[in-house]
């Protein structure tokens, strides 16, 4: 289990690890894409730092079984959200963010189990 939540949370994190530096960044896309489910442009630093956090927290996690378990929960949480905005938005292209929430999910249940 420990091998497979390792290749999960590595995965995850470098997705992260991009989107966070995207939306740092306030790349052309992330933003038209943001504005469009009317996120406030105001919100790009706090998202893009959670994002950064949880990338993080999925490496710990390797080392730091709680840490570990608390950063795949926050993950999945913050994915699940990404898809409600979308719904919320009317914008049914959400495939990518339930993509990352159920390797998030996955990852959770692998680090719990490991």
């Amino acid at each position: 289990m420990f091998i497979a939540y390792a290749v999960a949370a590595g995965l995850l994190a470098l997705a992260l690890t991009a989107s966070a530096t995207f939306t740092f960044q306030r790349n052309p896309a992330t933003t038209e894409t943001m504005t469009k489910l009317g996120v406030p442009d105001s919100w790009l630093p706090r998202l893009a730092t959670l994002k950064a956090a949880g990338a993080i927290g999925l490496v710990a996690g390797l080392w730091l079984t709680p840490l570990g378990i608390a950063a795949a929960a926050g993950v999945t949480l913050f994915f699940l959200g990404a898809i409600l905005t979308h719904l919320r938005a009317k914008d049914y292209n959400f495939a990518p963010a339930a993509a990352l929430a159920l390797v998030a999910a996955a990852a959770l249940v692998l680090r719990a189990a490991a």
